[in-house]
């Protein structure tokens, strides 16, 4: 549907009825004087085939209808006594249409409970659901397999925590919807005018009140936050829009809070992410897509209910996010343990999936993102410390491509540390934090200032950042928070932030004489109330417990009872992560449709990992043995499975001939191969290449904990040290690649920084940014001294030095000999590719690069960064 298209959605009461070859779905609006229709066959076995006429019956011609359908089966079936027409069952929306490996099922929402009201749209929580075969007895294709996976379906509780609304788009946040509405009504009041806004409907036209026009906003979703969109794709296309009903999973409440009698809604609505959606244990970092696990965009909502209405009411809302760290890493459940080790599951020396991610935040909220990083910097043994590092490493990494003025900004801070201190207040601490980060990023006002402004300044709203409209304010940027699990910590660390903003809210509202809330108030407690409720219901679907460590633990003044109730979510949580989860994670890729069934695949059940459902670019290696070689194609060096393709082949042999080819045979691992040094030679107006190292050479041993080939590292750590490299070489290596590491990171860029950190927290913080690994390679060590040493030389075996040219009667013979269709086959003779002046001008940048010699990165070059990343993975 067209963004412009801002009306109440048409369907919102429905009735199932049904005969042998057919299914009736009868749509009605909420005052049921205007109906649709559509019809389902059930004589196909295995497709769906839904027909929507598009007319819209009113309620004599709907009964009119059925009365003939009715007629009609009964006739035809010979039973005059009974009804040809059944009435199956009453709905209030489609939740969609799903099938396995039979014929397709429809799921209908059959109860559901209103929840809040924003301006007069009800949103609704689902309370219960129906999920009818379509396909006829007499034409089922039985499957012994089908009753498993309709039970892992239904294993996802659609009466938990899932919402819909007929008239608000509940996966777009209310900035989004009033500045749609807004664009909308005054592109119809200049179109239109006065006659336009007589069409219009009145819902107070029969008692004689004011005319006040009501208007609902329905238009495309927001993808990520729907969770029905692809049991929806089938039927999308066809039938009208009024039938598509999108549903969001996550939390809704809302509170009424009573200012000298007006009443105040405080709305909190949290949208779990669709993508790479998952529990706990098995869903930990980002996917390849740079969506991260747990991702909840939690946006709170101010509304003078006094005016109903979203055109006319005031309101304000502002947003965060919470999500897992966006990196390769996980845990391993096997062991048994409730902390299993962290671990890095990939190098990305590049920040490629930490990139992928906060692109996608710049496009949806702008900046400054600001990310709130809770886990521990300081242990005895790495565990949390090991992601600090990494993502401190990426975001550096990721600013140097960013102008300073859109850099993401980067708070870390031990929050956990500083809970057992009792020297510090955390929530003092966080609430310095947050008021900072209100003041950077704003919130949502549909109302200009009002005069109580001026009357009553604050000097804390003159410096508000975000973004002033004659219409009131824009929320810009975003803050960012996480710790491990985003759960415990990362719950109080919003409910701090939300109550900062909740004070901005209200002052902008006109509700308080200033921007300021105290604990242990009416409204701040319930506020905590309804955060809690939002961290528990967020951590029952993902960690399987309700939360352990509450806003009055990190107080301290919750009661002693509760610390026995701290025990029992710690137990319920390692329980369900140990047993459940992985029921529970099948379930929601079944639902997701991130796994579809099919006959000619493993099951769902059959799988040993669901890594490539959710990584839908992850390169698999082959499943047979082949042999590779090397080919140099224009300046990209490929990997070609033996033999060749005779066309590709000849193809390849007219770009480009090659001094040496090595074939080798595949080993269980093709990345632990070690290939030899080729060479390309130079010739007049081409360059020349020598691979003789690889920067495999000089990484340590444990090179998975820090892959980046741009960090310093101490002269004895490489192993190109360990095989006998010279003191000069050495020094010429440190040079080098001390140029071209990116500076240290200084104090100030952690504007979190505590400044009664202890000297070991400096110290701690100044060895991890050296990026020192603690083995220490030494010559008398007994490990693999690699392969110049593995293997021995071909002077010292055949007598031969392969690298010298052979003698011109050895070419001659060579030649005589039929070794090949080709015109030029030999492995010795070079005709070097052609390069054009563009790609020597980048080659020669390069080398200049390599120098030291790095030139400032202009406007042009982030322009063109953008337009790379947005054509390569959006």
């Amino acid at each position: 549907m067209p963004p412009t298209a801002a009306v109440i959605r048409g369907v919102q009461k429905l009735v199932l009825y049904e005969t042998r070859a057919r299914y009736f779905l009868v749509g009605s609006n909420n005052a049921q004087t205007k109906h649709r229709v559509l019809k389902i066959d059930r004589t196909e076995p295995r497709d769906l085939v839904i027909i929507d006429d598009k007319h819209v019956y009113s309620q004599q011609e709907v009964r009119e209808l059925l009365g003939r359908l009715d007629l009609g089966n009964r006739t035809k079936m010979g039973q005059k006594g009974s009804s040809g027409l059944s009435r199956a069952v009453s709905a209030y929306g489609i939740v969609g249409f799903v099938r396995f490996l039979e014929g397709y099922y429809i799921v209908l929402i059959t109860k559901r409970r209103k929840m809040a009201d924003i301006g007069g749209h009800s949103i609704y929580k689902i309370e219960d659901t129906n999920m009818i075969y379509i396909p006829n007895d007499s034409v089922r294709v039985t499957h012994p397999d089908e009753a498993r996976y309709v039970r892992i379906f239904q294993n996802v509780d659609l009466s938990s925590n899932f919402y819909f609304s007929y008239s608000y788009d509940v996966s777009h946040s209310l900035q989004y919807n009033l500045t749609l509405l807004q664009s909308w009504s005054v592109c119809v009041e200049s179109e239109s005018g006065a006659a336009g806004r007589q069409d219009t409907f009145d819902i107070f036209e029969e008692e004689g009140l004011p005319t006040q026009v009501v208007h609902g906003l329905s238009h495309e979703p927001y993808s990520k936050y729907v969770w029905n969109l692809r049991l929806l794709e089938k039927v999308k296309e066809i039938v009208h829009p009024d039938w598509l009903l999108y549903i969001i999973h996550g939390f809704c409440g809302q509170s009424k809070l009573l200012i000298y009698g007006r009443p105040v809604y405080v709305t909190l609505i949290a949208r779990r992410s669709s993508r790479f959606a998952g529990t706990r244990f098995l869903k930990r970092g980002a996917n390849c897509e740079g969506d991260v696990a747990n991702e909840v965009e939690t946006e709170q909502i101010i509304h003078d209910a006094s005016v109903m209405s979203l055109s006319a009411g005031s309101f304000s809302s502002c947003v965060q996010v919470r999500g897992s760290v966006p990196l390769h890493w996980s845990q391993d459940i096997s062991t048994m343990m409730p902390k299993p080790p962290i671990r890095l599951d990939q190098a990305d020396p590049f920040a490629h999936v930490a990139a992928l991610h906060f692109d996608q935040m710049m496009q949806r909220f702008g900046s400054p993102i600001i990310i709130l990083n809770l886990v521990k910097k300081r242990e005895k043994r790495k565990h949390e410390k090991i992601l600090s590092e990494e993502l401190y490493r990426a975001i550096t990494n990721l600013n140097q491509f960013l102008p300073p003025e859109h850099n993401i900004e980067y708070i870390a801070w031990d929050m956990a540390r500083y809970t057992k201190s009792k020297l510090c207040n955390v929530l003092d601490r966080l609430s310095m934090i947050a008021e900072s980060v209100v003041k950077r990023t704003g919130f949502f006002v549909n109302r200009p200032d009002f005069y109580c402004h001026s009357l009553r300044p604050d000097e804390r709203w003159g410096d508000l950042g975000g973004t002033v409209t004659p219409n009131g304010r824009l929320q810009t940027g975003v803050l960012r928070t996480n710790c491990v699990d985003c759960l415990d910590r990362t719950n109080t660390a919003q409910f701090m932030v939300g109550k900062c903003a909740l004070a901005y809210q209200l002052y902008a509202l006109g509700m308080i004489d200033k921007p300021k809330l105290q604990f242990d108030t009416d409204c701040v407690r319930l506020f905590e109330e309804l955060y809690e409720d939002h961290g528990d219901t967020l951590s029952l679907q993902y960690g399987g417990s309700q939360l352990v460590h509450r806003v009055k633990t990190y107080r301290k003044i919750a009661p002693w009872t509760q610390h026995s109730k701290d025990i029992m979510q710690t137990l319920s949580r390692y329980y369900s992560n140990a047993f459940s989860d992985a029921d529970r994670q099948d379930a929601i890729n079944l639902f997701l449709q991130v796994f579809q069934p099919s006959e000619t695949k493993p099951h769902l059940w059959e799988l040993p990992t669901d890594f490539y459902l959710h990584h839908s670019n992850t390169m698999t290696l082959p499943h047979h043995r082949h042999s590779y070689t090397h080919w140099w194609t224009g300046g990209v060096l490929t990997y070609l499975p033996l033999p060749f393709d005779e066309a590709q082949c000849e193809e390849n042999m007219k770009k480009v001939s090659v001094k040496r080819v090595n074939r080798y045979e595949e080993s269980t691992d093709i990345y632990t191969e070690f290939f030899k040094p080729y060479e390309l030679t130079a010739f007049d107006d081409t360059f020349s290449i020598s691979m003789t190292n690889s920067a495999r050479d000089f990484m340590p041993k444990t090179v998975g904990l820090d892959p980046s080939p741009f960090t310093v590292r101490k002269p004895d750590e490489s192993a190109k040290s360990v095989l006998g490299k010279s003191s000069k070489e050495e020094a010429v290596l440190q040079r080098k690649t001390a140029a071209s590491a990116p500076p240290p990171p200084t104090e100030e860029q952690i504007s979190s920084s505590s400044e009664d950190d202890s000297e070991d927290d400096r110290e701690d913080d100044a060895s991890a940014s050296q990026r020192s690994t603690p083995i220490r390679l030494t010559e008398t060590s007994h490990e693999d001294p690699g392969p110049q040493q593995r293997l021995p030389a071909a002077r010292e075996t055949y007598g031969l030095n392969l690298l010298a040219s052979p003698p011109d009667e050895d070419i001659l013979i060579y030649h005589s000999a039929p070794v090949s269709v080709f015109a030029s086959d030999s492995i010795y003779e070079v005709c070097a590719p052609e390069v054009d002046v563009q790609s020597r001008n980048l080659f020669e940048t390069h080398v200049q690069t390599a120098r030291g010699w790095v030139r400032t990165l202009g406007q042009e070059d982030v322009l063109m960064y953008r337009e790379y990343i947005r054509n390569r993975y959006m």
